[in-house]
């Protein structure tokens, strides 16, 4: 083969790969532009909850301490609650609001009582929600014909005192005592709250001496002291009182602002916002 012709054929070869180059290189082009044009028309929304859009009246606000206890509260006026039943992670509830009392499997260990009708079964009867299982618990009492809110310490729903049995609620929990700093750990022992020294996500009901209510969830592990603690610093308001709610991977929410699944556990009992589904 001359030189002439053996240059000849690696010309070729050059131009025939240089042209393959430009193919891959126009291939990728029009991928890139593809993924692109997907990515832009896929829209920025994220998927509505199941709540989206309901009626509701509640007023949103959310803290950190100086320990890092990040707290995310519902307020609004006690007329406004309905204790309700959940069976499903509260992400799939069609109400705003936060979880309510103790329980295991499908009983409900916390009262958990409107109008004098247990929120989960019948008056009376074991896991309704008309007991506070074992022990008698602090319960937050909301009584509708005298417009006052108390926590008082009691076993069952008969033993409930309130003006009117048709217009009243009553949310089983265990007593924070705000108002007592000398009382409230041997009262939560003596109620015996759950994993207190523990590091746990938690929930809490509060009210203040105006009537405001406060529906109240931290995603910070923390212990029952450090949740009580940021309490006393970030909830606004005097003469506030309180219970303990059910915590770790209950603590859920569901509000417009903040979305909290805890572990996305089922939960039994739920406080909801009135105007739910």
């Amino acid at each position: 083969m001359s030189v002439q012709t053996e240059t000849g054929s690696k010309l070729q070869r050059i131009l025939r790969r240089k042209h393959w180059l430009i193919a891959v290189a126009v291939l990728l082009m029009l991928i890139l532009i593809t993924v692109i044009a997907i990515t832009m028309a896929k829209p920025d929304t994220q998927p509505a909850e199941v709540f989206d859009g309901l009626p509701h009246a509640y007023s949103y606000l959310e803290a950190e301490t100086s320990g890092k206890v990040q707290l995310h509260m519902m307020s609004l006026a006690p007329e406004d609650i309905v204790l309700r039943t959940a069976g499903a992670p509260l992400r799939q509830i069609a109400a705003y609001g936060i979880n309510g009392g103790f329980f295991y499997g499908t009983d409900l260990l916390s009262i958990a009582i409107m109008n004098d009708n247990p929120s989960s079964g019948a008056r009376g009867a074991y896991g309704s929600g008309w007991f506070n299982a074992k022990y008698a618990r602090g319960t937050m009492v909301w009584d509708g014909a005298s417009g006052k809110l108390s926590v008082r310490v009691v076993s069952s729903g008969e033993e409930l005192e309130v003006t009117d049995r048709s217009n009243y609620w009553a949310q089983g929990g265990i007593s924070m005592n705000l108002q007592h700093e000398e009382l409230w750990a041997l009262s939560a022992a003596a109620e015996h709250l759950p994993n207190a020294d523990e590091q746990r996500m938690r929930s809490g009901l509060v009210y203040d001496s105006a009537g405001k209510l406060w529906l109240i969830v931290t995603p910070t592990l923390s212990t029952a002291e450090e949740f009580r603690t940021a309490v006393l610093e970030h909830v606004p308001g005097e003469g506030r009182e309180g219970i303990f709610l059910d915590g770790d991977g209950s603590s859920q929410m569901n509000a417009d602002e903040a979305v909290l699944t805890g572990d996305s556990r089922p939960v039994v009992q739920m406080i909801a916002v009135a105007g739910g589904k």
